[in-house]
């Protein structure tokens, strides 16, 4: 498979995807370097950067089938283990009024010309080093997960994560 010009690989990081139809790069929009360091083992993710989005991956992290999906940026630490379906996104992207929601609707399913999206709030995400994220949790906008912490499988984390806590739950809360 072949990575985009500006999605680099550090010295010795692999990058594996699957075969059938997967396209790890389709929304991949960004216009910045997306860096992933040293060591590093992506096994299925999906990338799914806005234009102006950032992404800096740290070294000796192993990920498995994780979604991020950014519009301002995720900076992921060095050593951090992040679990088979876990999504890290960092914007809204839809309104939660119902009308507007269908209006947002329209504007992404048809041609870009025909409707405009209305912009949306963007937080970036900061996961520190040495973080264990489990499948299938979410990490939301503007959080910042400590360094050492631990998110269960299926937390939804909405707000900051002390170094060194365990959460869970939805949302998700320190035990």
């Amino acid at each position: 498979m072949k990575l985009p010009d500006n999605f680099t690989l550090g010295e010795g990081a692999t990058f594996q995807g699957y075969e059938d139809g997967y396209h790890p790069f389709m929304r991949f929009k960004t216009r910045h370097e997306a860096k992933v360091g040293a060591r590093t083992a992506i096994d299925g993710a999906y990338f799914n950067l806005g234009e102006a989005a950032h992404l800096e991956i740290g070294d000796d992290c192993r990920i498995w089938e994780a979604f991020f999906i950014a519009e301002a940026g995720i900076k992921v630490g060095h050593r951090v283990t992040i679990g088979w379906r876990a999504t890290i996104v960092d914007a809204d992207f839809h309104p939660v009024d119902p009308a507007e929601r269908l209006k947002d609707a329209v504007a992404c399913s048809t041609d870009p010309g025909d409707e405009k999206r209305r912009p949306f709030d963007s937080r970036p995400i900061t996961i520190e080093d040495d973080v264990w994220i489990g499948p299938l949790s979410t990490i939301l906008k503007g959080v910042r997960i400590g360094k050492g912490a631990r998110v269960e499988p299926g937390a939804v984390v909405i707000s900051d994560v002390p170094p060194g806590a365990r959460v869970l739950g939805n949302p998700a809360r320190v035990v």
